[in-house]
């Protein structure tokens, strides 16, 4: 069976694709929502829109630091970019899919830390009395593709073992 192949342009689109949405929720929250004061609850207590302006990492860590931020960024784009065209023809759908939301998900938010040196959040969970820091949809698609790399990774180990024969390696052939 010959396993089908997505052109590289295609995962582009998917890259572009998560972009847009994340761009498109931040300025309708940006436009609709009062920064710092609104609170809009989807579920109860438990799921509510806010709009927050966050200048550090996921998670409010390491504020301030724009120009860091800026540059890993640059340097994970490349890396991604450097990837996808790298190893698309051999890679598996699933990585190469998981790039592309890293990918879109790390441009949306560049765009906004290059521009106006902050990023808009507005997903915010509640559990009980604890509230998870509030996050928006580039995050959610950066958290997502890591996940799926590394979902493909396990999946990729399983069957290099299953080739393998249950993980033991084969014997080495000795030279006379």
């Amino acid at each position: 069976m010959q396993r089908r192949i997505w052109p590289v342009w295609s995962y582009y689109v998917v890259a572009i694709v998560v972009f847009l949405i994340d761009f498109v929720s931040k300025k309708i929250v940006s436009h609709n929502i009062e920064q710092d004061n609104e609170r809009i609850s989807i579920l109860g207590n438990f799921f509510i829109l806010s709009h927050i302006r966050n200048r550090g990492a996921a998670f409010g860590m390491l504020q301030e630091q724009r120009l860091f931020f800026l540059v890993v960024t640059i340097a994970v784009v490349v890396g991604i970019l450097w990837y996808l065209h790298r190893s698309y023809r051999t890679g598996s759908m699933l990585l190469m899919f998981a790039l592309a939301m890293i990918l879109g998900g790390a441009v949306g938010n560049f765009l906004d830390r290059a521009l106006f040196g902050e990023v808009v959040d507005f997903l915010q969970f509640n559990f009980g009395s604890y509230t998870f820091p509030i996050f928006n949809l580039a995050d959610s698609a950066i958290c997502v593709g890591v996940a799926l790399v590394i979902l493909d990774s396990l999946l990729a180990m399983k069957r290099e073992n299953k080739q393998n024969g249950n993980g033991e390696h084969p014997p080495e052939q000795q030279s006379v």
